[in-house]
C-alpha cells in the first residue's frame, strides 16, 4: 500500500467516523426534524457517485469509506422516512 492510499484510509475513517454519530443518536431519539430528506437524498446519490468512482479507480480506501456511508445515509433515510411526524 503507497503512502497515497494510507492517507486515502485516514480520510476515510476520519470522515466516515464522523458521520456515525448522527446516524446513532437519530436511532435513539427518533427525532428526524432536523434532518432534511432532499438533502439526504442528494447525498447518497453523491456517494453511489463516489462509490462507482472508487471501483473504476481501483482505490480500496474509496471504496471502504464510501461503501459504510453508503449505508449510512440509507439508514438516515430510512429512519428520516419512517420516523417522521
Amino acid at each position: 500500500m503507497g503512502y497515497m492510499e494510507l492517507i486515502g484510509f485516514v480520510a476515510a475513517i476520519l470522515t466516515t467516523a464522523a458521520f456515525l454519530p448522527q446516524v446513532y443518536k437519530t436511532w435513539k431519539t427518533k427525532d428526524v426534524s432536523g434532518l432534511s430528506l432532499l438533502m439526504l437524498i442528494i447525498f447518497f446519490i453523491g456517494i453511489i457517485g463516489w462509490l462507482v468512482y472508487g471501483f473504476l479507480k481501483h482505490s480500496p480506501s474509496m471504496i471502504f469509506a464510501n461503501s459504510i456511508t453508503l449505508i449510512s445515509s440509507a439508514l438516515l433515510i430510512f429512519f428520516k422516512i419512517k420516523y417522521r411526524k
